[in-house]
């Protein structure tokens, strides 16, 4: 009995011996492999699908710049087929590529591949607080021009900010510095839907080509920029941003009715300035949104039958309402906008006076799916050398169904 008793005290011990050393015995440290640079790609995109054609009074009305489907025989219209390609190559290296599959080469050509962005940013600190953007990106002008598409309430930009830049890009150097926690402000308001205009910094500097996204430089002379837009989130949560930008540069009016004989200045080149403020209430459930610039361009006068050196103004005022029902979200939206000046992306540097209401409501069921429905009732004159007289009014109800994914 007393070796049995003797035999199983020494087992028990060896077994608290054993699980003694394993507690204390330093687990060894698994190496987890590096990412690769492609394995940090991250991939996301959009797309709209328009259909304009409802009430429609006046099939003349149009809007070359902000919608080609607007008027004549056009029907569903595939406006945005985007896919964006971005991540962190390095701590401090950004890579952001965004491709178009539904750009308009052409009146007639609707369809087909175009670079929108194409951009490094390379941040000069840890905190990513200073940095500098390099390639083809937006130009720091106008909040709305900032604003994705994806996040805008209305289905297109106003013509007063708009027509500084075409398609809202171009290539060049930008610099941006935000703080950190302005950093995040910026990203969350887009995060929960409050349609921000996405991190540009509190500051941004920039010099760019001038001739705008995927045309060439057309003359030595780089345009310059400057933005300042600060946001204040007060203790109730809401946040009011306000800002100020201006660029300058020459511009080279290439697009000319040279049958007509339109008169330009040497070279085609017009000297293109502007300023602009800008406010904007973000929706908690209020918003408010508005800007205004003024400047100088190239403007086609029907009269003399030349492209003058010519002041413009305008801007908008938009008031909506973020309305939230359990899981989905609805945004009624008023917006007045008005434009006196020239666009010097269009033929002739095409003179406008232009006066616009929308009236419509974006509906959102869930995060990946929203209708938009705008009334638009527009007033608006647009004349270059082709169509010397040419004033359009007109009604229509637009349509827009848009993916997330």
């Amino acid at each position: 009995m007393k070796k049995i008793i003797f035999s199983l005290v020494v087992l028990v011990f060896a077994v608290i011996t054993v699980q003694a050393q394993s507690v204390t015995e330093t687990p060894k440290t698994k190496v987890i492999p590096a990412k690769k640079w492609f394995e940090a790609i991250n991939l996301r995109g959009y797309m709209q699908v328009r259909y304009n054609k409802l009430l429609e009074t006046n099939s003349d009305l149009g809007c070359e710049q902000c919608d080609r489907s607007w008027g004549g025989n056009n029907s569903f219209f595939v406006r945005r087929g985007r896919l964006v390609f971005s991540g962190n190559v390095h701590d401090r290296v950004y890579i952001y590529i965004q491709p178009d599959f539904a750009s308009s080469a052409s009146t007639t050509s609707n369809n087909f591949l175009q670079i929108r962005d194409a951009y490094v940013d390379v941040s000069l600190d840890a905190k990513k607080e200073f940095r500098f953007r390099v390639g083809q990106s937006k130009v720091p002008y106008g909040f709305e021009n900032m604003q994705s598409s994806q996040n805008r309430l209305t289905l297109d930009r106003n013509d007063a900010l708009n027509s500084a830049v075409a398609n809202e890009r171009d290539l060049g150097v930008m610099f941006y510095w935000a703080p950190k926690e302005k950093r995040e402000l910026f990203s969350n308001l887009i995060r929960d839907g409050l349609k921000g205009s996405g991190d540009y910094g509190v500051v941004g500097l920039g010099i760019y080509n001038g001739q705008t996204a995927n045309r060439a430089e057309a003359n030595n002379n780089q345009h310059i920029v400057g933005r300042v837009s600060y946001p204040f989130e007060f203790k109730n949560g809401q946040v009011f941003e306000a800002g100020i930008q201006g660029y300058t540069g020459k511009y080279v009016v290439q697009s000319i009715s040279t049958a007509k004989s339109v008169i330009v200045k040497p070279n085609g080149e017009y000297l293109d300035q502007r300023a602009a403020a800008s406010v904007v209430l973000y929706p908690k459930p209020f918003g408010f949104q508005a800007e205004y610039n003024i400047g100088t361009g190239p403007e086609y006068n029907p009269a003399t039958n030349t492209i003058e050196q010519k002041k413009l103004y305008g801007g908008y005022m938009q008031a909506f309402y973020n309305i939230k029902m359990d899981e989905q979200v609805m945004l009624p939206f008023v917006k007045y906008q008005m434009y006196r000046g020239g666009k010097k992306h269009e033929l002739d540097a095409r003179s406008y006076s232009v006066n616009d209401l929308e009236i419509g409501v974006e509906w959102q069921p869930f995060k990946n799916f929203e209708l938009v429905a705008d009334y638009t009732i527009s007033s608006r004159r647009y004349e270059d050398a082709v169509k010397p007289i040419n004033a359009q009014k007109g009604n229509l109800l637009r349509l827009q169904l848009q993916i997330n994914f």
